[in-house]
């Protein structure tokens, strides 16, 4: 048996999402933004699909939805595209310590042009204090960065508190609201931010393409130039076909979201109540702040990450150690030591991370798995020695 854990990297393309696509991979030829008759079919398509993708996002004006190349694109745009716009009134940014890499890396870049940055870090539960946020403002801030879900702990954050407190001293708002799409309900409006970034293939779309909102009015550089596409917000031809398939599985996931949300997080309970039960040790990361349905994170005491989840992906259970852009790395994740958690818990942490078409038989599977492998792992070491 095989169980697949890992759906925040990323998650199967939606066979609904794939038959939408199909015509223009296969028969369109036309390029959105050339004037004759496949042009204008093809950019039909593409402001068809903007319109579903701003509806499923809880936007009213489709302009606001710009198509990027996905998550990281969209964060990077909104970070350094709003601090560059906003430099001439201050040129300082609040990030909290437990954003996706992207935001986290796009303010370091920014640090290298003359900014000053200002990390926020979270309780032990995992949430971000909107106290500790308008604490770290100042007259030169330009713009405030909180993630909606945690990508590792699921942890969902007050980011219509935040962005209230922030708008209320003028400072412009981004959330990376890429593990909410298809597992809560989206309304970018009533959140109150002035940027939010989305990917598609996190929500059972297709990779390489993902989508930055755009409050109207928000001030923001372009990154990327060349053409005029995407209102002169983000330069180069357009992908139709992922625009399609992103509009796609956007409806999909807002047409499921309570089914699909509430068999999610009964399965994750499931998952945390056996690993806590059958391996001493083990405990839930962020287990007292409000969660996403889809994603958990639990430390197994005594046991290295790395190793159990080599141990695991030999008996067919993908998981991972934290966000898929940092594998390979040693390092303990960024979001748990910002939590205060002991290096030695941040140490032995993995993520599992459920999707729609996950199953009871499959986290059974994986419970018995873990479990063999945490005690296998444990035996092997010499007594008294780290994991």
């Amino acid at each position: 048996m095989r169980a697949y854990l890992d759906h925040c990297a990323t998650t199967p393309l939606a066979p609904a999402a794939l038959a939408a696509m199909r015509p223009y991979l296969e028969g369109c030829l036309g390029n959105a933004s050339s004037p004759h008759a496949w042009g204008r079919a093809a950019r039909a398509a593409l402001e068809g699909a903007r319109a579903a993708v701003a509806r499923a996002l809880g936007a009213r004006d489709p302009q606001t939805v710009v198509f990027v190349s996905g998550g990281t694109e969209a964060d990077n745009l909104a970070v350094k595209g709003a601090a560059r716009a906003g430099a001439g009134r201050g040129r300082h940014l609040v990030v909290s310590a437990i954003e996706h890499h992207a935001v986290l890396e796009a303010a370091a870049a920014l640090e290298a042009e003359g900014f000053a940055v200002s990390r926020v870090p979270p309780s032990g539960d995992g949430r971000v204090d909107p106290g500790a946020v308008e604490g770290a403002l100042r007259p030169d801030t330009v713009l405030a960065a909180v993630m909606l879900v945690n990508n590792e702990t699921g942890a969902i954050q007050p980011v219509a508190e935040i962005a209230a407190r922030c708008r209320a001293r003028g400072v412009l708002v981004h959330a990376d609201c890429v593990q909410a799409l298809g597992s809560l309900p989206l309304d970018v409006e009533a959140l109150g931010v002035d940027l939010a970034a989305f990917s598609a293939h996190k929500a059972y779309g297709p990779q390489g393409i993902g989508a930055l909102y755009v409050r109207p009015g928000t001030p923001m550089r372009a990154l990327l130039h060349g053409g005029f596409q995407e209102r002169s917000r983000r330069a180069g031809t357009e992908s139709v076909a992922a625009a399609v398939g992103f509009a796609r599985a956007a409806q999909l996931a807002a047409g499921s979201l309570a089914e699909d949300g509430a068999r999610m997080a009964a399965l994750r309970d499931r998952l945390e109540r056996g690993l806590v039960a059958a391996a001493p040790g083990a405990r839930v990361n962020a287990a007292g702040a409000p969660r996403a349905p889809h994603v958990t994170s639990l430390a197994f005491e005594g046991v290295a990450a790395e190793s159990l989840l080599i141990a695991l992906d030999l008996e067919g259970v993908a998981a991972s150690a934290g966000a898929a852009c940092s594998s390979g790395s040693l390092e303990p994740s960024h979001v748990l030591q910002a939590m205060g958690l002991p290096p030695d818990r941040c140490a032995a942490s993995i993520r599992f991370s459920l999707g729609r078409g996950t199953t009871a038989e499959e986290i059974d599977y994986a419970i018995a798995v873990v479990v063999q492998a945490v005690e296998r792992l444990r035996a092997a070491l010499p007594a008294g020695a780290p994991a």
